[in-house]
């Protein structure tokens, strides 16, 4: 490995990757994964070749935002696990990746079309479903959550919340909360209060989320 390749990137040419990565990502959660890379750069204001010296390809840059977003959940499945109740240890990771998922509208984007069997993130995902399994495995034996609980559980809760909050992210930002809380109910957690500060939609909000019709 040579020198250029563990060198870190000058404040400028860090700033220009985040920010391309960053308009990819909101690109990406309007568009798809289909925008070029050339169209990621204008729209960001940085010059294609400086893109492409960061980001050699599409690819690269999806698996770059793939990186980034399992590092955040890597440190969330990190920082739950050093909770000593078993129980909340798991809503702490619950409620938190939620959160995160709520508010990150490429995410789905994002895990779609990045090369999960790459060596570096397939290590990462591996790692992440570890630990997450280790939760639920440490809930359950504590009784803290229905026998049943698996870590499948907590993707298909993930995939529920993240259904609702792209539904009424612009309308009732908050009400993925809600529901978030029925469904830790469901599984046995104790849901403490946080129900109360996310009330139902209105039936004027509820009208909003309905789907458009396309032309």
């Amino acid at each position: 490995m040579t020198g250029e390749s563990v060198r870190p990137l000058r404040a400028d040419a860090e700033r220009n990757r985040q920010l391309i990565m960053e308009t990819a990502a909101r690109l990406f959660a309007q568009r798809g994964a289909t925008v070029p890379l050339n169209e990621i750069a204008r729209e960001a204001g940085i010059g294609v070749a400086t893109a492409y010296r960061r980001f050699p390809d599409l690819q690269a840059l999806l698996d770059a935002l793939f990186t980034e977003r399992f590092t955040t959940f890597l440190d969330l499945a990190s920082a739950s696990e050093q909770e000593p109740d078993p129980g909340q240890a798991l809503r702490h990771y619950l409620l938190e990746a939620a959160q995160w998922r709520a508010r990150d509208r490429a995410l789905e984007v994002i895990l779609a079309n990045a090369d999960v069997e790459a060596e570096p993130i397939a290590v990462m995902r591996d790692d992440l479903a570890r630990r997450v399994e280790g939760l639920a495995e440490r809930a359950v034996a504590a009784g803290a959550v229905r026998a049943d609980f698996a870590g499948a559980d907590v993707y298909a809760f993930l995939h529920m919340v993240g259904a609702v909050a792209d539904r009424t992210q612009d309308i009732a930002p908050d009400s993925w909360r809600r529901y978030a809380e029925i469904l830790l109910t469901g599984f046995g957690l104790d849901q403490g209060h946080a129900a109360a500060h996310a009330p139902a939609m209105t039936d004027r909000q509820l009208r909003r989320t309905w789907p458009r019709p396309t032309n």
